[in-house]
């Protein structure tokens, strides 16, 4: 369904300092750098994307936005969620842990990036 998806960072080595730790945690590479600055992360088959915006106006976060990577196990979730907060994230929303809900069993752990993008690790427990 998706092709990819792409934030906005106000300070792009920041970003890339929070982006290339997490997806490091979760066995991804760290970003390469496109010819107009954006970092792009490919990891299981997805591309993600930082960007400076093309309008030239600050970056800023979408009100009600989530972007979600999908967690292999509630290791991999917590690692990711650990290396951001080491890389200049913030946890936010409960602790990292299992919430029941409407999709069963989900292992969440949340975490806002260095521009305020709202992120969140999930694995679906079985």
């Amino acid at each position: 369904m998706y092709s990819h998806n792409m934030v906005g960072a106000n300070d792009i080595e920041a970003a890339r300092k929070f982006y290339d730790a997490t997806f490091q945690a979760i066995g991804g590479k760290p970003a390469i750098q496109d010819d107009k600055g954006r970092l792009i992360y490919m990891h299981n088959g997805g591309i993600f994307m930082v960007t400076a915006p093309i309008d030239g106006q600050p970056a800023t976060v979408g009100n009600g936005c989530t972007i979600g990577f999908a967690m292999e196990n509630p290791e991999q979730a917590k690692a990711w969620h650990d290396a951001g907060v080491a890389a200049g994230g913030t946890s936010i929303e409960d602790p990292p842990g299992v919430r029941e809900g409407g999709f069963g069993q989900l292992y969440l752990a949340y975490l806002r990036d260095p521009s305020g993008n709202k992120l969140c690790a999930l694995h679906r427990v079985v």
